[in-house]
């Protein structure tokens, strides 16, 4: 389902399912406080597909009123109808994702696989509804535009750009097709990440205590926990998720059963049993190159890049390739340090994949007297959360105070209402759910329930954080690794640019920016995960109380760009992979056989494996959403680093001046204005690469 349908679906009144006392709960709009919020305690799983069935029919309704408006359309008879129609659906759409992602049963799945399609079909119907087209080229294409605002003109053209992208001027024969491809998608990507979620159900359990050899001890509470959760006898259990495989990896001893964990992460997908991914993959890359073709592009990858600020797959090559060669080399160096310690060890073994964290962590305490054990004790999921908040405050004047009168989906999730500190207004409501458990997607992720807007009044956003970290023993704090801090910080990055949004139109606010952009403000705000202000005040030793040493602070910043060439090659890996397979006109392949060879030809290091292998790459099979844009991670990077040294150019990560241009011009203007126009107003210049190479501490690439 396209983000333009998302936006699509928004606020407006109902034309036919408008009472709010509807014995189906999905049915009611949200009531309650902050301008309303989902009723997680009213609805029924069993409501839920007739409440789409009502609500799809609903804003078919809305479009066909908007289309076949007898007078000339202007901006406010057609776009911002179009703002203002679907609130319905959107609301029934954001809880079906909620649980799609965060509470996947036995009983929603069948659900979820028949009514995807349907929501595909409802953006067919729309796109290719020639006269909502006609009325929407008609304003673009209208002198009067010129008397519009900027925001208003980006409006009309985000809408115009995304009908033409989506087929709106091909021919009936074209329309009929795509429209057909597009729910074959919408099917297969629900089968390929139900599979993968069915995968992640996996585990590996300890019967030995010699089995834990090396786990610290908060880890090895944790995957006791984990036993006790699945009613299982072992001594601990390793679930198939990257937050509990990741820590195994880097602290167990047991060579053979770091193999076999190793084994079982990336294997995901590609084992021999019914949730095998390979074919779902080909099905959907066929799919995409055949509907590509009909709109008119050479290649998947062309038609993805085309709203971009890439623009061309030709730019992303260029700018991976330059940062490949200097991160392969670090990994030779790394690695060849990691191999001397095995040797001296008396280790007659090879660096292999599952040896990589474990040894480069050995080289980190070898190298920067750093031990990721000395740093964990300091890094509690609650004191970090409280870090975050307090960044919020200094960059944006924002402040988040918990609330216990919201509903919510499942007990481990806390709800924090967001207020701006001049104002004293409440800006957004912040829900949190920070654990893993079964039915529930593996990484970590931002999602925006409700946009802000002021087109229909002044509404407010809601938006969540959901991470898979692991729980302890009852009562203990939860610590978290410096990788998931720092992925905790990202996140909340992303909730950030939706709750500082200030925008009119519910299409162009907050995170619904290009794809290659949208990563900037998440990545951005990792960075201050490592100021001394944030260490010193809420990096707390969890059985001291005391702050973190500054000696301890020190290392840390000295051993910052540690692990980078690991890091930047398994993820640039998994982004030439993504699209040198959606620049295939013809994608008919073995996915094995196409990713072995393809990191054959980029001297792949044997030690390292794509983050994210074909089979379970759930960014690229699971929507169209990332698909041939696996790269805007590193794109976003080049512009978050260049643009933290607006800050280290200034008075330091804090400075009020330049927190207050990314405010003006990034994290509060969402998409109105031209992502390279509003970043050259925040640095005063465009984007150069260099600051990533410094930021990595690579040398300067080559192309």
């Amino acid at each position: 389902m396209k983000k333009i349908i998302l936006t699509l679906l928004m606020s407006a009144p109902l034309l036919t399912v408008n009472a709010q006392t509807n014995s189906n709960a999905f049915l009611n709009n949200w009531s309650g406080p902050y301008g309303g919020v989902p009723a997680f305690t009213d609805y029924k799983l069993q409501d839920l597909k007739s409440a789409i069935d009502a609500a799809i029919l609903e804003k078919l309704n809305e479009i066909n009123v908007i289309a076949n408006n007898p007078k000339p359309a202007t901006f406010e008879n057609t776009m911002v109808a179009l703002e203002k129609s679907g609130k319905k659906l959107t609301q029934i759409y954001a809880v079906f994702g909620i649980y799609s992602s965060n509470m996947n049963s036995s009983e929603f799945g069948p659900i979820e696989t028949e009514m995807t399609p349907k929501f595909s079909e409802l953006s067919n119907k729309i796109y290719q509804n020639e006269k909502l087209f006609a009325r929407i080229a008609a304003v673009y294409n209208s002198p009067a535009k010129s008397k519009l605002t900027v925001e208003q003109q980006r409006l009309a053209w985000y809408y115009y750009s995304n009908f033409v992208r989506e087929g709106a001027k091909a021919d009936a024969k074209s329309k009929k097709r795509i429209g057909e491809i597009n729910q074959e998608l919408a099917g297969l990507f629900t089968k390929f990440s139900q599979n993968l979620l069915d995968e992640e159900q996996e585990s590996i359990g300890f019967t030995q205590l010699n089995e834990m050899e090396g786990l610290p001890k908060d880890l090895i509470d944790a995957y006791q926990s984990k036993s006790k959760e699945l009613e299982r006898n072992d001594l601990g259990t390793v679930s198939n998720t990257r937050s509990s495989v990741e820590p195994f990896l880097t602290y167990s001893s047991v060579r053979s059963l770091r193999q076999a964990v190793w084994e079982m992460f990336v294997k995901r997908g590609d084992n021999d049993n019914s949730f095998n991914n390979n074919a779902v993959a080909v099905q959907i890359l066929k799919l995409r190159a055949e509907k590509a073709k009909l709109l008119g592009f050479k290649t998947f990858a062309d038609w993805s890049l085309s709203n971009t600020m890439a623009q061309k797959p030709e730019k992303t090559l260029d700018l991976m390739m330059s940062v490949w060669s200097p991160a392969l080399e670090k990994v030779h160096q790394d690695v060849a340090e990691m191999q001397k310690l095995v040797d001296a060890e008396g280790g007659n073994f090879r660096i292999e994949p599952w040896d990589y964290r474990y040894y480069a962590e050995k080289v980190r305490k070898a190298k920067y007297d750093l031990d990721e054990n000395d740093v964990k004790p300091y890094l509690q999921l609650e004191k970090l959360r409280e870090g975050m908040f307090w960044v919020a405050g200094e960059l944006f004047h924002l402040s988040f105070k918990q609330v216990y009168n919201v509903p919510v989906y499942h007990p481990d999730v806390h709800v924090f209402e967001v207020s701006n500190n001049d104002s004293g207004k409440v800006v957004g409501v912040w829900y949190f759910d920070p654990y893993a458990r079964v039915g529930k997607r593996s990484g970590a992720w931002m999602s925006a329930y409700r946009e802000q807007s002021r087109v229909n009044g002044d509404v407010i956003t809601i938006v969540s954080n959901n991470c898979n970290f692991i729980k302890g023993k009852e009562g203990d704090p939860i610590l978290i690794s410096w990788e998931d801090a720092s992925t905790l910080f990202h996140e909340f990055g992303h909730a950030l640019h939706g709750l500082n949004s200030n925008v009119t139109y519910p299409s162009l606010s907050g995170t619904n920016t290009p794809r290659d952009y949208v990563e900037f403000p998440s990545q951005i705000m990792e960075r201050w995960l490592a100021t001394p202000e944030v260490l010193n005040q809420f990096a707390i030793h969890y059985q001291t109380g005391k702050s973190m040493p500054l000696a301890l602070v020190d290392r840390i910043k000295k051993a910052g760009s540690f692990n980078e060439g690991f890091s930047t090659v398994e993820t640039i890996a998994s982004s030439l992979v993504d699209m040198k397979l959606h620049l295939l006109e013809n994608p008919d392949l073995d996915p094995k056989e196409y990713e072995k060879k393809t990191l054959a030809e980029l001297n792949m290091p044997h030690e390292i494996v794509m983050r994210h292998r074909i089979p379970q790459f759930g960014h690229i099979f699971s929507s169209d959403e990332y698909a041939a844009g696996y790269y805007g991670y590193l794109w976003a990077d080049v512009i978050s680093a260049d643009a933290t040294e607006a800050f280290t150019e200034g008075k330091g990560m804090y400075d009020k001046d330049v927190a207050k241009r990314l405010y003006d011009n990034v994290f509060s203007i969402g998409n109105t204005i031209d992502p390279e126009i509003a970043y050259k107003r925040f640095r005063g210049r465009a984007v150069k690469t260099d600051a990533l190479m410094r930021a990595r501490n690579f040398p300067k690439g080559k192309k």
